[in-house]
Protein backbone atom coordinates (compact mmCIF):
# COMPACT_ATOMS: atom_id res chain seq x y z
CA UNK A 1 0.00 0.00 0.00
CA UNK A 2 2.90 1.97 1.17
CA UNK A 3 4.71 2.14 -2.66
CA UNK A 4 0.92 2.61 -4.14
CA UNK A 5 0.98 6.19 -2.40
CA UNK A 6 4.50 6.68 -2.98
CA UNK A 7 3.67 6.33 -6.77
CA UNK A 8 0.92 8.47 -6.67
CA UNK A 9 1.96 11.28 -4.80
CA UNK A 10 5.25 11.41 -7.77
CA UNK A 11 2.45 11.48 -10.40
CA UNK A 12 0.58 14.11 -8.97
CA UNK A 13 4.35 16.58 -8.48
CA UNK A 14 4.80 15.42 -11.90
CA UNK A 15 1.51 16.67 -13.18
CA UNK A 16 1.99 19.98 -10.89
CA UNK A 17 5.44 21.03 -12.97
CA UNK A 18 4.34 20.27 -16.42
CA UNK A 19 1.55 22.77 -15.72
CA UNK A 20 3.37 25.09 -14.34
CA UNK A 21 6.02 25.24 -16.77
CA UNK A 22 4.79 27.49 -20.57
CA UNK A 23 5.69 25.29 -22.93
CA UNK A 24 7.42 27.02 -26.32
CA UNK A 25 5.70 27.73 -29.18
CA UNK A 26 7.23 27.18 -32.64
CA UNK A 27 7.07 30.68 -33.82
CA UNK A 28 8.37 32.25 -30.95
CA UNK A 29 12.21 33.50 -31.04
CA UNK A 30 14.22 34.49 -27.95
CA UNK A 31 15.26 38.27 -28.46
CA UNK A 32 18.52 39.51 -26.49
CA UNK A 33 19.58 42.92 -25.95
CA UNK A 34 22.52 43.61 -27.23
CA UNK A 35 24.54 46.86 -27.13
CA UNK A 36 23.80 49.83 -29.66
CA UNK A 37 26.20 49.67 -32.61
CA UNK A 38 27.87 53.40 -33.17
CA UNK A 39 27.41 52.84 -37.35
CA UNK A 40 27.30 56.96 -37.62
CA UNK A 41 29.94 57.48 -35.20
CA UNK A 42 32.48 55.13 -36.88
CA UNK A 43 31.46 56.37 -40.99
CA UNK A 44 32.46 59.91 -39.44
CA UNK A 45 35.52 58.69 -38.17
CA UNK A 46 36.66 57.59 -41.28
CA UNK A 47 35.57 60.33 -43.36
CA UNK A 48 37.46 62.54 -41.02
CA UNK A 49 40.41 59.96 -41.66
CA UNK A 50 40.42 60.32 -45.43
CA UNK A 51 40.39 64.47 -45.36
CA UNK A 52 43.66 66.35 -46.13
CA UNK A 53 44.52 67.55 -43.03
CA UNK A 54 45.66 71.35 -42.80
CA UNK A 55 48.27 72.48 -42.04
CA UNK A 56 48.67 74.20 -38.48
CA UNK A 57 46.56 71.73 -36.50
CA UNK A 58 43.35 72.25 -34.47
CA UNK A 59 45.11 75.44 -32.24
CA UNK A 60 46.40 77.00 -35.21
CA UNK A 61 46.08 80.79 -34.50
CA UNK A 62 44.63 83.15 -37.18
CA UNK A 63 46.75 85.31 -39.00
CA UNK A 64 45.89 88.76 -38.21
CA UNK A 65 46.47 91.94 -39.95
CA UNK A 66 49.37 93.34 -37.71
CA UNK A 67 53.02 92.62 -39.29
CA UNK A 68 55.70 90.84 -37.60
CA UNK A 69 58.64 93.04 -36.88
CA UNK A 70 61.40 92.45 -37.92
CA UNK A 71 64.78 93.48 -37.30
CA UNK A 72 67.42 95.20 -39.87
CA UNK A 73 69.63 92.88 -40.54
CA UNK A 74 71.66 95.16 -43.08
CA UNK A 75 72.52 97.04 -39.10
CA UNK A 76 74.68 96.40 -36.54
CA UNK A 77 74.05 98.00 -33.46
CA UNK A 78 76.40 98.27 -30.24
CA UNK A 79 75.57 99.50 -26.26
CA UNK A 80 77.81 102.02 -25.00
CA UNK A 81 76.91 103.01 -21.37
CA UNK A 82 74.24 101.30 -19.27
CA UNK A 83 73.13 103.74 -16.50
CA UNK A 84 71.31 102.89 -13.21
CA UNK A 85 68.71 105.90 -12.65
CA UNK A 86 67.36 106.51 -8.89
CA UNK A 87 64.39 108.25 -8.37
CA UNK A 88 63.05 109.11 -4.69
CA UNK A 89 59.73 109.42 -4.44
CA UNK A 90 57.29 109.57 -1.15
CA UNK A 91 57.33 105.78 -0.94
CA UNK A 92 60.96 105.23 -1.32
CA UNK A 93 63.30 104.77 -4.42
CA UNK A 94 62.40 103.73 -7.97
CA UNK A 95 65.02 102.72 -10.07
CA UNK A 96 65.29 102.62 -13.72
CA UNK A 97 68.43 101.88 -16.66
CA UNK A 98 69.51 104.61 -19.13
CA UNK A 99 70.95 102.90 -22.45
CA UNK A 100 72.74 104.51 -24.73
CA UNK A 101 73.44 102.89 -28.13
CA UNK A 102 74.86 103.75 -31.84
CA UNK A 103 73.77 101.50 -34.82
CA UNK A 104 75.24 101.85 -38.15
CA UNK A 105 75.56 99.50 -41.28
CA UNK A 106 79.20 99.93 -42.12
CA UNK A 107 79.06 101.62 -45.26
CA UNK A 108 78.24 104.97 -44.47
CA UNK A 109 75.00 105.58 -42.28
CA UNK A 110 75.45 105.84 -38.39
CA UNK A 111 73.40 106.93 -35.44
CA UNK A 112 72.61 106.46 -32.28
CA UNK A 113 69.41 106.38 -29.66
CA UNK A 114 68.73 107.07 -26.27
CA UNK A 115 66.17 104.92 -24.05
CA UNK A 116 64.76 105.05 -20.68
CA UNK A 117 63.13 101.65 -18.92
CA UNK A 118 62.36 99.45 -16.33
CA UNK A 119 64.21 96.79 -17.46
CA UNK A 120 67.65 96.73 -19.47
CA UNK A 121 66.27 95.01 -22.44
CA UNK A 122 63.29 97.37 -22.56
CA UNK A 123 65.76 100.39 -22.23
CA UNK A 124 68.00 98.35 -25.40
CA UNK A 125 64.88 98.35 -27.72
CA UNK A 126 63.86 101.71 -27.18
CA UNK A 127 67.57 103.18 -28.01
CA UNK A 128 67.54 101.26 -31.05
CA UNK A 129 63.81 102.39 -31.97
CA UNK A 130 65.45 106.33 -31.54
CA UNK A 131 68.99 105.10 -33.04
CA UNK A 132 66.74 103.91 -36.48
CA UNK A 133 65.18 107.37 -36.44
CA UNK A 134 68.65 109.91 -36.24
CA UNK A 135 70.54 107.85 -38.86
CA UNK A 136 72.72 109.81 -41.31
CA UNK A 137 75.03 109.64 -44.05
CA UNK A 138 78.72 110.27 -43.87
CA UNK A 139 81.32 110.38 -46.61
CA UNK A 140 83.85 107.38 -46.76
CA UNK A 141 87.42 107.88 -48.91
CA UNK A 142 88.34 104.79 -51.22
CA UNK A 143 86.07 102.90 -48.48
CA UNK A 144 88.24 103.25 -45.73
CA UNK A 145 88.58 106.55 -44.07
CA UNK A 146 87.69 109.93 -43.86
CA UNK A 147 88.51 112.94 -46.82
CA UNK A 148 90.21 115.15 -44.29
CA UNK A 149 90.72 116.78 -40.71
CA UNK A 150 87.96 118.04 -38.85
CA UNK A 151 87.57 118.91 -34.82
CA UNK A 152 84.17 118.92 -33.44
CA UNK A 153 82.63 119.93 -30.18
CA UNK A 154 79.73 119.19 -28.17
CA UNK A 155 79.27 120.99 -24.68
CA UNK A 156 82.43 120.05 -23.53
CA UNK A 157 83.69 117.33 -25.13
CA UNK A 158 85.50 117.84 -28.78
CA UNK A 159 86.70 115.06 -30.80
CA UNK A 160 89.27 115.20 -33.58
CA UNK A 161 89.07 113.11 -36.63
CA UNK A 162 92.11 112.88 -39.46
CA UNK A 163 92.53 110.41 -42.47
CA UNK A 164 95.24 108.01 -42.04
CA UNK A 165 97.19 105.52 -44.30
CA UNK A 166 95.83 102.26 -45.60
CA UNK A 167 96.73 99.64 -43.33
CA UNK A 168 96.67 101.84 -39.93
CA UNK A 169 93.81 100.70 -38.27
CA UNK A 170 91.38 102.43 -36.28
CA UNK A 171 93.25 104.43 -33.55
CA UNK A 172 90.61 105.47 -30.98
CA UNK A 173 89.27 104.81 -27.63
CA UNK A 174 86.49 102.93 -26.63
CA UNK A 175 84.14 105.24 -27.43
CA UNK A 176 84.52 106.82 -30.82
CA UNK A 177 85.79 103.25 -31.67
CA UNK A 178 82.33 101.97 -31.61
CA UNK A 179 81.18 105.12 -34.09
CA UNK A 180 83.36 105.10 -36.50
CA UNK A 181 83.62 101.46 -37.02
CA UNK A 182 79.98 101.23 -37.34
CA UNK A 183 80.12 103.93 -40.02
CA UNK A 184 82.01 101.85 -42.03
CA UNK A 185 85.88 103.49 -41.60
CA UNK A 186 88.81 100.94 -41.44
CA UNK A 187 91.69 103.48 -41.30
CA UNK A 188 91.51 106.74 -39.00
CA UNK A 189 93.12 108.43 -36.34
CA UNK A 190 91.17 110.27 -33.89
CA UNK A 191 91.61 111.96 -30.25
CA UNK A 192 88.93 112.80 -27.97
CA UNK A 193 89.49 116.03 -25.61
CA UNK A 194 87.84 117.32 -23.26
CA UNK A 195 85.12 115.80 -21.34
CA UNK A 196 85.11 112.42 -21.39
CA UNK A 197 81.15 111.65 -20.63
CA UNK A 198 80.14 109.08 -23.15
CA UNK A 199 76.76 110.83 -24.62
CA UNK A 200 78.43 113.69 -25.16
CA UNK A 201 81.64 112.16 -26.88
CA UNK A 202 79.07 109.95 -29.03
CA UNK A 203 77.55 113.30 -29.92
CA UNK A 204 80.41 115.05 -30.88
CA UNK A 205 82.07 111.96 -33.05
CA UNK A 206 78.91 112.08 -34.88
CA UNK A 207 78.79 115.95 -35.11
CA UNK A 208 82.12 115.79 -36.79
CA UNK A 209 81.95 112.68 -39.62
CA UNK A 210 78.20 115.03 -40.30
CA UNK A 211 80.55 117.86 -40.96
CA UNK A 212 83.02 115.83 -43.64
CA UNK A 213 82.85 117.09 -47.34
CA UNK A 214 84.03 115.67 -49.75
CA UNK A 215 85.80 117.32 -53.02
CA UNK A 216 82.81 116.67 -55.27
CA UNK A 217 80.77 118.16 -52.50
CA UNK A 218 82.78 121.05 -52.67
CA UNK A 219 83.03 121.71 -55.78
CA UNK A 220 78.88 121.25 -56.09
CA UNK A 221 78.14 124.25 -53.42
CA UNK A 222 81.25 126.48 -55.21
CA UNK A 223 79.84 125.70 -58.65
CA UNK A 224 83.40 125.11 -59.56
CA UNK A 225 85.51 122.23 -61.07
CA UNK A 226 87.08 119.32 -58.31
CA UNK A 227 90.35 120.27 -60.14
CA UNK A 228 89.80 123.55 -58.93
CA UNK A 229 88.91 122.74 -55.52
CA UNK A 230 92.49 120.87 -55.24
CA UNK A 231 94.27 123.52 -56.86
Amino acid sequence: MTEVKNTEVKEENVVKNATNETPKSAGTVEVRASRPTNNNNNSNNNNNRNRPRREGGPNRRRKSGRRNFRRDTEFEEKVVDVARVTTVVKGGRRFSFSVLVVMGDKKGKIGYGHGKANEVPDAIKKAIKDARQNLITVPIIDKRTVPHELTAKYISSRVMVKPAAEGRGIIASGTVRAVVELAGYKDIVTKSLGSNNKSNVVKATIKALSELRTVQQVAQLRDISPEEVLG
